[in-house]
């Protein structure tokens, strides 16, 4: 069984910064790709980043995210990290973290994590 428990969501003024963490735990042989998505209300679940185990990272192609936003990982640690600046009521959103994790039976599969809620006030 392969966990990944997010945290670091929360309220926070226009202008602010946040930094969410997501750590993967269980029966965990390797992870490739990890990655971060949001789902603001009303809307669908869009890509915001993911980093490859080798640290290569990849944003979501939007301006409003370039510069903003950085994704990075602790290996040792299993875990992903998403430092959040400069926040505008538009990023407001449930932030969910993917793995792609290498799991008992020599599978790799792909696993979620429950969300965490990012409200930014104005």
């Amino acid at each position: 069984q392969v966990q990944l428990v997010e945290s670091g969501g929360g309220l926070v003024q226009a202008g602010g910064s946040l930094r969410l963490s997501c750590a993967a735990s269980g029966i965990i042989f390797d992870i490739n790709t990890m990655g971060w998505y949001r789902r603001a209300p009303g809307k669908q679940r869009e890509l915001v980043a993911t980093i490859s185990s080798s640290g290569s990272t990849n944003y979501a192609d939007a301006d409003s995210l370039k510069g903003r936003f950085t994704i990075s990982r602790d290996n040792a640690k299993n875990t992903v990290y998403l430092q959040m600046n400069t926040l505008t009521p538009e990023d407001t959103a449930v932030y969910y973290c993917n793995a792609r994790i290498l799991t008992n039976g020599n599978r790799w599969l792909n696993y979620w994590g429950q969300g965490t809620q990012v409200t930014v006030s104005s």
